[in-house]
């Protein structure tokens, strides 16, 4: 039987037996032994010091006893025995003394900032969608309440500490749970009401939550889909379609809606998460319920949201209504729902983030266990352990420099006088999506992301060797098909770099374009990154490979972004200001 089983048979919470260990910092799990709990033996007796009064039998050597070996083996054997100790002492009762002639140990002293930080630096949620990983107080029962979908190589194949990442948020429609049949269309097959497309920066001083409508106009692509029999079927896309149905319609799953992101945007998700009504219910129950402010009275008998104006705490029923309603604000379409979802969110991560909620055992523990049990995730982070890593580093960005930014968007001609969708405005997103697509911060964030801006562009500083010495392979690495031998014969034909070679498709998939060089090749890395229009974020130092007559050279491999042989990959260096923008850190009123 495991902690959890033995707590429970005893009727106490886990939670409430993680007890602080002073010398550590952190948390332990310390049970309570039963009454028939069998006893340990005790430590052995110290060695008498000098001085001390002692009979013949405890010296080493005393007659009768050789070598002292049989003195010292009675003496363990007679001392009595020490049972298991109990939890530690509370706080405010009286300490044990110490011994007489014995010079008590002070205990470092460390301060309750740093305890709890010790602790909770194991603890954080992915609070976009109120979803937890409990660190440290994690118990084993969790990984069986997470479930899955496999979406295929829609997803990557784990998580890595060291990337930027995209994790594609998705709010369902599907009237599952109980009480929630009687929301609107109740037979619903679940499509993608709610989405957002979390991206974390690489160094983690900043992270960008883009909202993409409902009923934003796509085009949805074929998705590979598989099948409760193991095999895949490819499901038609379709034209100018609403994006809410790239999930649930004909069968599709999130990889369908992953895929068709990146048709939109170009942002390629790595993993998705997606949560349904109850969700929003236990979540918000979980962490004693989320701030909001309302501007004016509402009352929507659709959402069933009903309160007045000012300030309220809401969780359960009360919280799934407020998310829902976009009869009340606004110009009551779904534009302004997402304004009102935003500031939620918001209000959910500072709540999370509070030491209200970090510093609670109990609750923390309530909010792992209801939140994985309301995630569904691809097959690439579906163990508790991978989830607690993306938490952590989600946990290392301040919520000051966490934007929220819907797509921009303008309403759709197609629909005549009556606006009921939108379609992507082609003059505004594709700044916000490259800005993205390249890391680059919605806010103002720490000097360390300008340092490492600075020391790309250092790369491109100093001598460059001639095209003729350029020596590279070439890799398809994202690209379109026939990439790496398109760029080779640009290279070899119109740019005078001879000495390269087609090296195929690379390992894996990447979204960025690379050059990989030793330290000798740099003035041949400075001239093909001329030569490419490659960004000095391209270039990454390290060792040349050798060719098939036994030669160094480079390693071109072209990534998601490359458009093609003479097209410069031009990088953002400032993103734009989007209207609506927030961040994690404001407080507004919804109206």
């Amino acid at each position: 039987m495991d902690a959890q089983g033995r707590g429970r048979e005893d009727n106490i919470d886990p939670a409430d037996q993680w007890v602080l260990n002073p010398n550590t910092g952190e948390y332990e799990l310390r049970l309570t032994p039963p009454s028939a709990q069998p006893s340990v033996p005790g430590p052995r007796k110290p060695a008498p010091r000098p001085g001390d009064d002692a009979t013949p039998s405890d010296r080493p050597g005393a007659p009768g006893t050789p070598d002292g070996r049989s003195g010292r083996r009675q003496e363990r054997e007679t001392t009595p025995a020490r049972t298991v100790p109990g939890q530690r002492r509370r706080r405010g009762t009286p300490a044990e003394q110490p011994a007489p002639g014995r010079r008590g140990r002070r205990p470092q002293k460390k301060s309750r900032t740093k305890k709890v930080l010790a602790w909770t630096g194991g603890t954080m949620a992915f609070v976009l969608v109120g979803a937890g990983c409990a660190g440290y107080l994690v118990l084993k029962h969790l990984e069986g309440n997470i479930s899955s979908t496999d979406v295929g190589n829609a997803a990557k194949d784990g998580f890595s500490k060291d990337e930027a990442f995209n994790i594609l948020i998705i709010g369902t429609d599907k009237r599952t749970g109980e009480g929630n049949e009687g929301y609107g269309d109740k037979g619903s097959v679940g499509h993608a009401d709610t989405n957002i497309l979390l991206h974390v920066s690489k160094d983690r001083t900043n992270a960008t939550a883009l909202s993409i409508p409902r009923d934003l106009i796509v085009d949805v692509p074929d998705c590979p889909t598989k099948q409760p029999d193991g095999s895949t079927k490819v499901i038609p896309g379709e034209e100018d379609v609403r994006f809410n149905t790239s999930l649930g319609q004909n069968g599709r799953d999130a990889g369908c809606t992953m895929r068709t992101v990146k048709e939109v945007t170009g942002i390629q998700p790595d993993h998705f998460m997606m949560a349904d009504f109850n969700a929003v219910k236990t979540l918000t129950t979980a962490v004693g319920g989320v701030d909001i402010c309302l501007k004016h009275d509402v009352d929507d008998p659709d959402s069933h949201l009903k309160l007045s104006a000012g300030q309220h705490t809401i969780e359960g029923e009360q919280a799934l209504a407020f998310v829902r309603t976009r009869h009340s604000f606004g110009n009551q379409g779904d534009l302004d729902r997402i304004k009102v979802q935003q500031q939620f969110l918001s209000s959910l991560m500072r709540k999370m983030s509070s030491g209200d909620t970090l510093t609670n055992p109990t609750k923390l523990y309530d909010l792992a266990d209801a939140a994985t049990k309301a995630l569904t995730v691809d097959k690439g982070i579906d163990k508790v352990s991978t989830l607690k890593d993306m938490a952590l580093e989600l946990k290392k960005v301040p919520t000051k420099n966490i934007t929220f930014l819907t797509v921009p968007v303008l309403d759709n001609p197609a629909d005549g006088p009556v606006h009921k969708t939108v379609i992507v405005d082609p003059n505004q997103a594709p700044a916000v999506f490259d800005s993205i697509r390249n890391d680059v911060s919605f806010t103002e964030v720490k000097k360390q992301q300008q340092k490492a801006k600075d020391e790309a562009a250092d790369r491109l500083k100093g001598t460059q060797s001639a095209a003729s010495e350029v020596r590279v392979r070439v890799l398809n690495g994202g690209g379109p098909d026939g990439a790496a031998q398109q760029t080779l014969t640009w290279l070899q034909n119109t740019q005078g770099v001879l000495k390269s070679e087609n090296g195929g498709n690379a390992p894996e998939k990447i979204d960025k374009t690379t050059l990989e060089y030793a330290p000798d090749q740099a003035p041949q890395a400075r001239k093909l990154a001329a030569i490419m229009g490659l960004p000095g974020s391209a270039l990454k130092p390290g060792e040349s490979v050798t060719n098939s007559q036994g030669l160094p050279e480079m390693t071109l491999t072209l990534g998601r972004d490359f458009k093609g042989a003479g097209t410069p990959l031009t990088t953002p260096t400032k993103a734009p200001k989007v209207d609506g923008q927030s961040t994690a850190d404001e407080v507004k009123c919804a109206g």
